[in-house]
């Protein structure tokens, strides 16, 4: 039997790591409006240094398809769209329209993707340094993203 081909490169541990880093983001939060606020900022706080590392067009480039691979699992994300800055528009008005939990779910799809194109493109242990940069107290490893990896 031929194994099915898949677009999404992120295995249930990159959706795990992407969890915890919205799930950081959002600690402390008792809202769960605050909550929901959290999870596109998080691709936010990754811009600058993905700027530096590929320039505006190519996170601009990345998210893109972090988005579009994301639309296949979550459909609400379609509305959204990638600015020509690299920012995102779409997100704010779906926020009040979509249960927390749907909103949520579409978040880390996002970012698992982008963090799946982040090891395909640089690596594991890059892609795990610059989160550690960003994310320096959150508790990561190398074998978060490793394993599922084909």
């Amino acid at each position: 039997m031929r194994e099915r081909f898949q677009m999404s490169r992120a295995s249930s541990q990159i959706r795990a790591v992407a969890s915890r880093l919205i799930a950081h983001e959002t600690a402390g939060h008792k809202s769960s409006a605050a909550k929901t606020a959290a999870i596109f900022p998080v691709a936010e706080k990754l811009r600058p240094h993905l700027v530096m590392l590929m320039g505006n067009g190519g996170f601009r480039a990345l998210l893109s398809r972090a988005l579009a691979l994301a639309n296949a699992e979550v459909l609400w994300l379609r509305a959204v769209h990638v600015k020509a800055d690299g920012s995102m528009e779409g997100s704010e008005e779906l926020q009040t329209r979509i249960d927390p939990d749907d909103f949520m779910e579409g978040g880390v799809a996002l970012l698992a993707e982008l963090l799946g194109l982040l090891v395909a493109f640089i690596g594991v242990s890059l892609t795990v340094r610059l989160l550690r940069d960003v994310w320096p107290t959150v508790p990561l490893n190398d074998s978060d993203f490793a394993k599922g990896q084909k």
